[in-house]
């Protein structure tokens, strides 16, 4: 059987943690999982620096992505004064979120990565969360974007994972690895991660 794939998406200032979650629980699947699932990362840049300066380098060019290819977009939140909605905000990206959406494949964010989502206009009359301080602003403006808010630490509406800030991205993670796979993948993955 052919493993489940996920596209990481990277934007300049992403959250180094928010990235790693995704990639640490795809890759114990991987390796320790009864339904191995593959992780490949993309961006819109050669390299990308992350909030927190630590560069990386995607694999797949953005030009290069099929969504045919891939079950799963996992998209982690970043700062804006980092550089985080240059590329999150950017038309070919909204497009790319659009696609997955129409193909009912499962986008997965952590934070404010809902809120490219909800400018792509998939998240219009949908149930969705994002981070939750700052005096509500991030919630005012995916709220703006039509998105109906839930005061809850992750929503899940039919293929969408939203969720209010890093403290949630390992939850991101596993709700998506439970959602390509089955709960006792997860649950296996967890007792060689050490959760259980």
């Amino acid at each position: 059987m052919k493993n489940r794939k996920v596209l990481l998406f990277l934007a300049q200032g992403f959250e180094e943690f928010e990235a790693s979650v995704f990639t640490d629980v795809i890759g114990w699947s991987r390796i320790f999982g009864t339904k191995p699932v593959d992780l490949i990362t993309s961006g819109l840049r050669q390299q990308i620096k992350c909030t927190w300066n630590f560069v990386v380098q995607p694999e797949l060019d953005f030009d290069k992505i099929n969504v045919n290819d891939f079950d799963a977009l996992a998209i982690p939140g970043g700062f804006e004064s980092a550089g985080f909605y240059e590329d999150a905000y950017d038309e070919r990206f909204l497009h790319l979120i659009q696609e997955f959406d129409k193909q009912g494949k499962i986008i997965a964010s952590i934070c404010v990565a809902a809120l490219p989502i909800g400018k792509s206009g998939v998240l219009k009359g949908r149930n969705a969360t994002t981070y939750d301080l700052l005096d509500g602003l991030r919630r005012k403006q995916l709220s703006d974007f039509g998105a109906i808010i839930q005061d809850q630490s992750i929503v899940v509406d039919d293929n969408i994972i939203t969720s209010t800030g890093p403290s949630t991205g390992l939850d991101v993670a596993f709700t998506l690895l439970e959602m390509l796979t089955d709960r006792e993948n997860v649950d296996i993955v967890k007792k060689y991660m050490r959760f259980n």
